[in-house]
């Protein structure tokens, strides 16, 4: 590896050489004179490559200088060709027309040793831009695969006793039940992403204006959105920054450790915070199934949620500050961590979220959970039942959010009014509405039709599924021995159902979709009724988390005056 890395790592260092070698220069060169110089020869040559072309302006000059002529021929810093911009072509021509006009040009002639001389000691920003590219995306590459193999530690061997007995003792970070959040490793891949953005596109500005105010190319301005998104790069990687100075390291102590499928995922985590009994703290548990999606080039790392939790940590007075206590109930059946991670596996995640004045709480930890049956020992439920209540007013309070209840012929309505998703559907409208004003320039603008249509179609999708998410209703109601629901989409009825009740047998929680922001997934839910004959309806849909679900199976079974024995609130 480190063989393989030295050729990255030599092109960045390189680089790193030119780049600082052209400041430099161009330092050194704000003492030198001016002169005035009459050009020979002037004009560029054109370097013919495989995919494109590279320019490089020469001229022959003469000049004098304390009583004695000189003759030069350096036109800018670093020298070479290139094809950034019109530079060079630009100063081709114009030194090309000097030397037919004869008219005189302006040099700058070093005082000490008057034999050096250059044309232009300007520092050219596009090209230094993209030199950098080169810096951080081969040496950065180079210099991560030469830590990565200098640090390597030795495989352990999985077929040992201790290993067997202890499977997440592989990961040298469950070796003790103090547990490291990912937060630290956030900010610097923060830091590296924002950077590597930015330099790639740090050329684009100058590019665009040549395309623009040169050629009048307007659809050129599409560009900018690449450093519009590297200033949101920036902002990620320093908010991430504030976020771990604040906070520190935050580790999580489980108890019990490793946490258990079957039987509790619990601890506490003590934060450098002063105590503050109206802060909230969210934690999060998640499932995960980790996989590798496509094939070849195409491959791709995806995660999906297989289940998921939320409850509100109780939170105390501590030497450190404040100190969290929480636990969860796993259920069985449910898949453990691999500490052997392969191109398909499982993980469990914690999430801690709180919205606090200045910089909000925000970490990620990856914890071992295995199918040990194992309850927690040492925390407190009076602490953990606390935080249970507060967790399940939070429920009942985003369920009534989703659900308007009234009266209906005598019975119970349950309504899910369009626009319940308003804020995600805008999003997935105004991506879906880009993707497919691209498809349309790339079809009848830059003619590709075909590359065109797939991004048009996708945008098209995406903004008739955001459209139908925002516009759609659904209407429950009980009506003497009749359950019935009605889907409207604008008003329109499109679709009905119904159930007797004497034929109702129990509710069913079904995961519809899953949203995904960074490492953090939101599983929604929707619940159904089913008969005895199997028969399923749709009672509510768009609950966030096993709790709330189990809150609205709740509330609508008592609305709905179904059994809530049947209900399966597991």
């Amino acid at each position: 590896m480190t063989l393989f890395a030295l050729p990255f790592f030599s092109v960045g260092v390189w680089m790193l050489w030119a780049v600082s070698s052209a400041f430099y220069q161009s330092w050194q060169m704000q003492d030198w004179v001016q002169v005035e110089a009459t050009v020979s020869r002037g004009g560029y040559e054109t370097y013919s490559g495989d995919d494109s072309d590279s320019y490089e302006a020469y001229a022959d000059y003469s000049y004098s200088y304390g009583g004695q002529r000189y003759s030069g021929y350096r036109v800018s810093l670093g020298g070479g060709g290139d094809n950034i911009g019109e530079y060079q072509r630009d100063t081709g021509r114009h030194l090309q027309n000097a030397a037919s006009s004869g008219a005189t040009i302006v040099i700058y002639v070093k005082p000490d040793d008057p034999r050096e001389s250059i044309i232009d000691r300007e520092l050219r920003w596009g090209l230094l831009g993209f030199k950098a590219i080169f810096i951080f995306v081969f040496g950065g590459v180079g210099l991560g695969l030469l830590i990565f193999a200098w640090r390597m530690k030795p495989e352990k061997d999985a077929d040992k006793p201790e290993y067997t007995k202890s499977p997440w003792l592989l990961n040298d970070k469950w070796q003790t039940a103090i547990i490291r959040s990912s937060s630290k490793t956030t900010m610097w891949v923060a830091w590296g992403i924002a950077a590597f953005w930015n330099l790639i596109s740090a050329v684009l500005p100058f590019v665009v204006y040549e395309e623009v105010v040169k050629k009048g190319n307007y659809p050129a301005l599409l560009g900018l959105l690449f450093p519009l998104v590297g200033i949101w790069l920036l902002t990620w990687a320093i908010r991430r920054t504030l976020e771990w100075r604040r906070f520190g390291a935050a580790p999580v102590t489980l108890d019990p450790f490793p946490g258990s499928v079957g039987g509790h995922v619990g601890g506490t985590i003590d934060l450098n915070l002063p105590f503050d009994a109206a802060t909230q703290f969210q934690l999060t548990l998640t499932n995960l199934h980790s996989y590798v999606s496509g094939t070849g080039k195409n491959r791709s790392r995806k995660e999906k949620a297989k289940w998921q939790d939320a409850v509100v940590a109780h939170a105390e007075l501590s030497a450190t500050g404040t100190r969290l206590v929480f636990r969860f109930d796993v259920p069985e059946g449910l898949d453990p961590s691999d500490a052997a991670m392969d191109d398909s596996y499982y993980l469990w995640r914690l999430s801690l979220t709180a919205d606090l004045p200045g910089t909000d709480l925000n970490r990620d930890y990856e914890i071992p959970v295995y199918a040990t049956n194992v309850r927690s020992r040492f925390l407190s439920d009076r602490a953990v039942q606390k935080g249970r209540a507060e967790q399940r007013l939070i429920d009942n309070e985003a369920v009534g959010e989703v659900i308007r209840i009234g009266n209906r012929g005598g019975g119970k309505q349950l309504l899910y009014p369009a626009g319940r998703h308003i804020t995600s559907s805008l999003l997935g409208l105004s991506i879906g509405s880009i993707f497919a004003a691209v498809g349309g320039y790339i079809i009848f603008d830059v003619g590709r039709p075909i590359f065109g249509s797939i991004f048009a179609g996708v945008g098209v999708l995406v903004a008739a599924f955001s459209l139908y998410a925002m516009l759609n209703s659904l209407e429950v109601s009980r009506q003497g021995e009749w359950i019935k629901s009605v889907r409207r989409l604008l008003g329109v009825p499109i679709g009905h159902k119904q159930m007797r009740h004497s034929f109702f047998e129990r509710l069913k929680k079904k995961s519809s979709m899953q949203s995904q922001s960074g490492g953090k997934h939101i599983v929604y839910y929707s619940v159904c009724a089913l008969d005895i004959n199997g028969n399923e309806m749709v009672l509510g849909e768009g609950f966030k988390g096993e709790n709330e679900v189990a809150a609205a199976m709740q509330i609508i079974s008592d609305e709905l005056g179904l059994d809530p024995i049947a209900a399966d609130l597991d």
